[in-house]
C-alpha cells in the first residue's frame, strides 16, 4: 500500500445543529444541539484514510492550549501518525452551523497564522519518503507548497469551494496534479475545469453536493456521476474530504475514474449519515459495498 503524506488542517470545531440556519434578523435560538471535538480537512482526510488501511501521517500546527491537547489526543487515539509545529496564535477553531439539509455556515473564531517556526527538513524526508503529497489550502502550506512540487511525487490538493482565479490558491494550484475543488462559488464549472486542464493537471474533479461529481483527465476526458437522494442528512460536515478520501483510495488500488467516483461518492454518502469526519462503519469492504449500490 503507497503511503500519503497529508500537509495541513487541524481545527478544533463546535458544530451546532438547526433545523434551519437563521435569518439576517435579530434573534435568540433557545435551544440547539451541539458538540465540539476534532475537524479540518487534513483530520477529515487522515482519518478517513486511516480507516480505509492507507498508510499516513499528517503535518499541521496547533497552539499550546486545551484544544491542541484535544486533537493530539483525538488523532493519536485513533492511530494517525501525526506531527506539529507550535503556532504562536494558538489553534485554530470553528463554529459550523449545519441545518437539516446539510447546508452549513462557518465562522473561523480563530485562524492558524503564518508565523509558526516550521521543521522544513523533517518535512522534506517525509515528502522524500512518501508516495502522494496532499497540499491543504492552509496558509502555513503556502511555504511547504515548492517543497512539495519539487519532489516529483503527485501531488493532490482540494481546493474547496474555490472562487475562479483566487490568488489565494495559486500556489496550490501550481504544485498540484491532481485537483478536487467544489462547484459552490462557480458560475461555469466546466470553464473552470477546462482552465485547470489546460494547466497540465493530470486529474480536476468538481464536486456538486446532491448533484453528484464530474471529473476530467489530462487527456480531456469527461466523467459524471450521480449522486443519491439521502433520506436523512445526520452530519454534512466533512463530506467532501471523505469523498477525496474514497476517490484517491481508489487511485491508489489502480481503479478507473469511474470507478474511483463511485468510491467517492459512496465513502460521501456514508460520512453524511454520521455525525463523524468519517462513519464508524468504513472500511475498505464496507465502502465497496456501498459502492456497488451505485451501478
Amino acid at each position: 500500500m503507497k503511503h500519503v503524506l497529508i500537509l495541513g488542517g487541524t481545527t478544533f470545531d463546535h458544530i451546532v445543529y438547526l433545523p434551519q440556519l437563521p435569518q439576517p434578523i435579530p434573534q435568540t435560538i433557545h435551544q440547539a444541539q451541539f458538540r465540539e471535538g476534532t475537524g479540518s480537512t487534513g483530520s477529515g482526510k487522515a482519518l478517513n484514510l486511516n480507516a480505509l488501511g492507507v498508510r499516513l501521517s499528517l503535518y499541521s500546527v496547533l497552539g499550546e492550549d486545551d484544544w491542541g491537547d484535544q486533537i493530539t489526543g483525538d488523532l493519536y487515539r485513533a492511530g494517525i501518525d501525526f506531527f506539529y509545529d507550535i503556532d504562536p496564535a494558538g489553534t485554530e477553531r470553528h463554529i459550523n452551523l449545519l441545518d437539516a439539509e446539510g447546508k452549513r455556515i462557518s465562522m473561523f473564531i480563530s485562524q492558524s497564522s503564518e508565523g509558526a517556526v516550521q521543521q522544513v527538513e523533517e518535512i522534506k524526508q517525509r515528502i522524500a519518503l512518501t508516495d502522494i503529497v496532499v497540499l491543504n489550502i492552509i496558509s502555513y502550506c503556502k511555504t511547504l507548497a515548492p517543497l512539495a512540487s519539487a519532489s516529483n511525487k503527485p501531488v493532490w490538493t482540494d481546493l474547496h469551494d474555490y472562487t475562479a482565479q483566487n490568488p489565494y490558491h495559486e500556489p496550490f494550484i501550481e504544485a498540484a496534479s491532481h485537483i478536487q475543488l467544489s462547484s459552490d462559488n462557480l458560475t461555469d464549472f466546466r470553464q473552470t475545469m477546462r482552465d485547470l486542464h489546460a494547466r497540465g493537471k493530470e486529474l480536476v474533479i468538481c464536486t456538486h453536493g446532491a448533484g453528484g461529481a464530474d471529473a476530467i483527465d489530462r487527456a480531456g476526458n469527461w466523467f459524471h456521476i450521480d449522486s443519491p437522494a439521502i433520506d436523512q442528512i445526520v452530519d454534512a460536515n466533512g463530506a467532501g474530504d471523505t469523498f477525496f478520501s474514497g476517490y484517491l483510495f481508489g487511485w491508489i488500488q489502480g481503479e478507473s475514474i469511474p470507478a474511483c467516483l463511485k468510491l467517492g461518492t459512496a465513502a460521501a454518502q456514508l460520512c453524511l449519515r454520521s455525525e463523524k469526519l468519517y462513519h464508524p462503519a468504513l472500511n475498505p469492504e464496507t465502502l465497496q459495498a456501498w459502492a456497488r449500490k451505485l451501478d
